[in-house]
């Protein structure tokens, strides 16, 4: 059944993918854009002018059962970019939690982060208030955590994937390495239209970690986990 998917961060790395992929699927789309990156907005999508940062802005463009994708974030993010994540990333998953609530959008789909980790401290302090914000709201949602997106300009991390593999034979570091562990951006958008397409039940956030997103067809319900909405 088609959907009605309203994206914001439609025109970066994951959005601009994932927007081509929902219309390939017959999906209605469309794209949060400011009229700066409106050109970068796929064919076929509409392109909704506004500020991912402002609720008011474009909530009258969200309706009762929409769902909506929220990929709003620093681009590389690192150490270095602690402050972008406290001015971008946490006022805008805000914003789209009081623009869902008050449009009574059916799903909510927010790409947040593998957590623990020994490292972006500041990063998995913002997304998992931006996971809190989404339980306070009582949304009906679906968290993903990945932890590095591979991909066009996003290739360092291979030279890490030996050292993956040495850490998934020992059973005191397997557990880790496999929650911290790579996605493909192709694994990421399956992952992320699946999600669309398949909304857990109402009143639930879905948890999907590392070992979901890399599932492909597989039973979700083999690596994924559920919690009240408020529980989260």
């Amino acid at each position: 059944m088609p959907r009605d998917v309203f994206v914001t961060g439609g025109t970066g790395y994951i959005g601009r993918r994932l927007s081509a992929a929902l219309l390939q699927r017959g999906h209605r789309v469309r794209v949060l854009t400011r009229p700066a990156s409106a050109g970068h907005v796929p064919d076929g999508a509409r392109a909704v002018m506004g500020d991912a940062l402002d609720a008011t802005s474009f909530v009258a463009d969200l309706g009762p059962g929409d769902t909506l994708v929220h990929l709003v974030g620093t681009p590389h993010p690192s150490p270095a970019t602690a402050a972008e994540f406290r001015r971008v990333d946490l006022p805008s998953i805000e914003a789209s939690v009081t623009a869902a609530l008050a449009a009574g959008v059916a799903h909510l789909v927010y790409v947040s982060v593998a957590r623990p980790a020994p490292v972006m401290a500041a990063y998995i302090a913002v997304r998992s208030a931006g996971e809190a914000a989404i339980a306070r709201a009582r949304l009906t949602a679906t968290v993903l955590r990945p932890w590095y997106v591979l991909g066009p300009g996003h290739w360092w991390p291979v030279v890490l994937l030996p050292i993956y593999g040495i850490f998934r034979l020992l059973p005191r570091t397997r557990e880790g390495a496999e929650r911290l562990g790579l996605v493909t951006i192709r694994q990421m958008i399956e992952a992320l239209v699946r999600a669309v397409e398949m909304p857990p039940p109402a009143g639930t956030v879905r948890i999907v970690e590392v070992p979901g997103i890399r599932a492909g067809n597989q039973t979700w319900s083999d690596f994924t986990k559920m919690e009240k909405s408020d529980q989260v």
